[in-house]
């Protein structure tokens, strides 16, 4: 026997209600599961933002000789920190010419100073690796 509102044979393909219900299981459950995991992202986010206590960027570099460039880094820490920020230069195919860590203990929140690298050979670019609080300083 057919169903009259579906044109479907009766009982071939389960019961309308029955569908209806699944699916609003699975709407609720997608929809805990999306909201569990856009808390996530939003905690891990906050987390990581808090939790970095000196911020840096490079500002422009110039490259001196075959054995040096200068590199201009501008450093935001708290004033009774001291942070360390690792520099690298590079040669025009990519290869690290050279690479030095560099120590920022002054007194200030907020310092603009400009570092010299030595290099093994001629650098075209200088990359800012990283800036964190020093181990075991003051």
């Amino acid at each position: 026997m057919a169903d009259t509102r579906t044109g479907l044979p009766a009982g071939r393909y389960g019961r309308a209600t029955d569908d209806a219900r699944t699916d609003r299981r699975l709407m609720i459950v997608g929809g805990v599961l999306g909201a569990l995991l856009l808390a996530f992202v939003a905690w891990a986010g906050y987390a990581y933002v808090a939790g970095e206590k000196v911020s840096s960027e490079l500002t422009g570099f110039d490259v001196v000789s075959d054995e040096r460039i200068d590199v201009n880094l501008a450093v935001r820490k708290p004033a009774d920190l001291v942070a360390v920020c690792t520099v690298r230069a590079q040669a025009e195919d990519g290869l690290e010419v050279g690479r030095a860590d560099f120590t920022f203990d002054e007194d200030e929140s907020s310092l603009h100073r400009s570092v010299s690298l030595r290099t093994t050979q001629r650098a075209t670019a200088a990359e800012l690796i990283s800036c964190s609080e020093a181990q075991g300083a003051r």
